[in-house]
């Protein structure tokens, strides 16, 4: 890459839009406040806060919650959806569980296509693939007619039974839909996910249509506010899966970009610690409205196959995080029994906690972070945020009074109470799941991250913190880290026996030469890597568990190798595994393939300090004691430890060392936190 050539990471979140840059001689950062209803103006902010000229930057890489916010406020465009005759009420019935057991007044999630605006389609397949009912033709003309002719809808959704084993039938309505309507955005199934369950792929593909046009229209948006200013990189969209595509695919195919923001942060942390050796990881990404924790075992993130948007399953690959309404910006309120909450509400971007003064009224994580001292009026973004501590403090008051306690303490009690919603979150993915989170290091960022991680990990008897440099934007560091992946599934269900090894291995095969067509279609070039993985259970299992055979030769595979890999997947999840020989199936693949982006830049390391300035001393209130702790800047640190308490100030994040911790840095200027004696 030339000198003056960037590349550029933008990271567009509910509080903060982050921004790193790199020609591969010098970095930038910059972190400005979200346009949540414009949020593309937000992008275009951190760039002028980074001083960059557009026209220099070679590759701009993007991720966002525009996806994410048009399902949580259900302003996605307008879906009609068509299915097989007889299952019109599919998105309704759902599954039969209940997500919330106590709750009397519990109610199924609502779908984003009505009933009204679902039309059923005379044709059917058998799940082997074969034709039950040919695709009635002139039905399916009128029925397209009757929806489509009055132009109420922005897309089209369709999601035959069984299509993930023929697709034909969808195929022929989408041509005989954009035959009447050639510039409507249509959705297959069989384009979204090839998988089988039925509510599940209906919900995925309304989700797609249902988020297609707003994608579209913001990529849009943005590529033409680029290139009027001189832009003529390379436009790329971060994915679920933690990898990138480049824009003109993303716009059709938007439901991979869902949460692209919280994968983006894990991506940053796997690959900016791994140079300091570690590769056992639980990310604690904390920003101004959610804490997104994920965790990381031999230096890769897990993959579930779904994951869930407002109650709507998505069965999409997606790295697996757990998320939780604990940010800064989190609100603390009591409920209708008297007790302290906090969360999941916030108080966003606009208007804000209250200390930014701004409009924000409520109490937040943000404001009690101030009242107790851990974090400093002058230290916000570097110094060049204003904030007013009285205004914090006056959100406070209705809640001491009812409690009868001092200010201070029910703002040491609301950081208390966010800090117990990310232990919990983080047991989600790792104890509950056959890890022990103390055989990891955790990794906090985010602009919050950093200030609760001592406390989070105390109550996990995790002993190290590793706090990465530009904690604050890690997660737009991962974006410009990422690979370029894509990820194709196929349901098929073969019980494990010899005689189906054959076809096991073609299928593997198939998807592969399927997954690298694709990328080379889209001009990205470089050496492919595959990820492989089954979903495989024993015959007779509702639900199935995921076997990795990224490591394993394809022409050397075995039943009896799959089976072990399969045991020794399922004993981890369930703590038992059935005796040899008994019937195990495998009902889908899952093949990735991934090209690794050019080295984006040298470490950045910055010497230990040899001229230390003297530190100021500042005030807290933390778990009911008050404290004196120094105040320091993270280059003032060196690889001597030092006790705590300590608040260390960085640009663009604040560290809190506890009393019981001792604080280094290491060469790669990772701030190291390590539970003292």
């Amino acid at each position: 890459m030339n000198k003056h050539e960037f590349r550029v990471g933008i990271e567009v979140g509910g509080t903060f839009t982050d921004l790193v840059a790199s020609d591969g001689y010098q970095m930038k950062t910059a972190k400005v406040p979200s346009t949540p209803s414009k949020p593309d103006e937000g992008a275009m902010n951190a760039i002028r806060a980074a001083e960059l000229d557009i026209s220099q930057i070679k590759e701009l890489i993007h991720g966002s919650t525009v996806a994410t916010n048009a399902v949580l406020e259900r302003k996605g465009g307008r879906v009609c959806l068509f299915v097989t005759k007889g299952i019109r009420d599919i998105l309704l019935l759902q599954r039969h569980d209940r997500r919330s057991i106590y709750d009397l007044h519990y109610k199924k999630p609502e779908p984003i296509v009505a009933r009204h605006d679902t039309y059923e389609i005379k044709e059917r397949m058998s799940p082997d693939g074969s034709v039950v009912l040919d695709i009635d033709e002139d039905h399916a003309r009128e029925q397209i007619k009757t929806a489509l002719r009055d132009g109420r809808f922005d897309s089209a959704a369709i999601c035959f039974l069984h299509s993930y084993t023929n697709s034909r039938h969808e195929r022929l309505l989408k041509e005989l839909i954009q035959q009447e309507f050639p510039s409507l955005p249509i959705t297959c199934s069989c384009d979204v996910t090839r998988e089988f369950r039925e509510y599940e792929r209906a919900s995925t593909t309304t989700l797609a249509a249902y988020v297609q046009p707003v994608i579209a229209g913001y990529i849009k948006r943005f590529s033409a506010s680029l290139a009027k200013q001189g832009f003529k990189g390379r436009f790329s969209i971060m994915q679920s899966n933690g990898g990138r595509m480049p824009a003109e695919a993303m716009a059709k195919n938007a439901i991979s970009a869902l949460f692209s923001g919280p994968a983006a942060g894990v991506v940053g942390a796997i690959r900016g610690l791994s140079s300091a050796g570690y590769d056992n990881l639980i990310t604690l990404d904390m920003g101004g409205t959610s804490t997104d924790v994920s965790l990381v075992s031999g230096g890769e993130s897990k993959l579930a196959p779904m994951t869930m948007i407002d109650g709507l399953p998505v069965k999409t690959p997606v790295i697996d995080i757990a998320t939780v309404g604990a940010g800064g910006g989190s609100i603390a309120w009591k409920d209708d029994g008297g007790l302290m909450r906090v969360g999941p509400r916030s108080a966003g971007a606009n208007p804000g906690p209250a200390c930014y003064d701004r409009g924000g009224i409520e109490p937040t994580v943000t404001d009690a972070h101030l009242i107790r001292g851990t974090l400093q009026a002058d230290s916000f973004l570097g110094g060049k945020m204003n904030v007013d501590v009285k205004l914090a403090q006056d959100t406070f008051t209705e809640l001491s009074k009812f409690f009868g306690l001092p200010i201070e303490e029910i703002a040491d009690n609301t950081i208390r109470l966010a800090e117990a919603n990310i232990v919990r979150a983080i047991q989600q993915i790792s104890t509950e799941r056959g890890s022990d989170p103390r055989d990891f290091v955790l990794v906090p960022f985010g602009g919050a991250g950093p200030l609760h991680a001592a406390r989070v990990a105390e109550d996990l008897s995790i002993e190290r913190v590793v706090v990465p440099p530009n904690a604050g934007v890690l997660s737009a560091s991962g974006l410009l880290l990422s690979d370029h992946i894509h990820y194709r599934t196929r349901t098929r269900r073969l019980t494990l026996k010899d005689e189906n090894i054959d076809e096991v291995k073609k299928l593997i095969d198939d998807l592969e030469n399927e997954t690298a067509d694709y990328l080379t279609s889209l001009n990205v070039e470089g050496e492919i890597e595959y990820d492989k993985v089954l979903e495989m259970r024993y015959v007779g299992q509702a639900f199935e568990v995921s076997v990795d055979i990224k490591n394993e030769s394809i022409n050397e595979l075995t039943t009896a190798r799959l089976s072990q890999l399969f045991a020794s997947a399922h004993h981890q999840i369930f703590e038992f595994s059935k005796a040899e020989g008994d019937p195990v199936e495998i009902i889908s693949f899952r093949i990735g393939a991934k090209v690794s982006p050019e080295v984006l830049f040298a470490n950045e390391t910055r010497p230990p300090s040899v001229n230390t300035p003297a530190s100021r001393q500042v005030k807290m209130i933390e778990r009911g004691k008050e404290l004196t702790a120094d105040l320091k800047e993270r280059a003032e640190l060196t690889s001597e430890a030092i006790n705590g308490p300590v608040l260390i100030q960085d640009t663009n994040s604040t560290i809190f060392v506890p009393q019981e911790w001792k604080v280094s840095r290491d060469s790669k200027d990772n701030i190291i936190l390590v539970k003292g004696n």
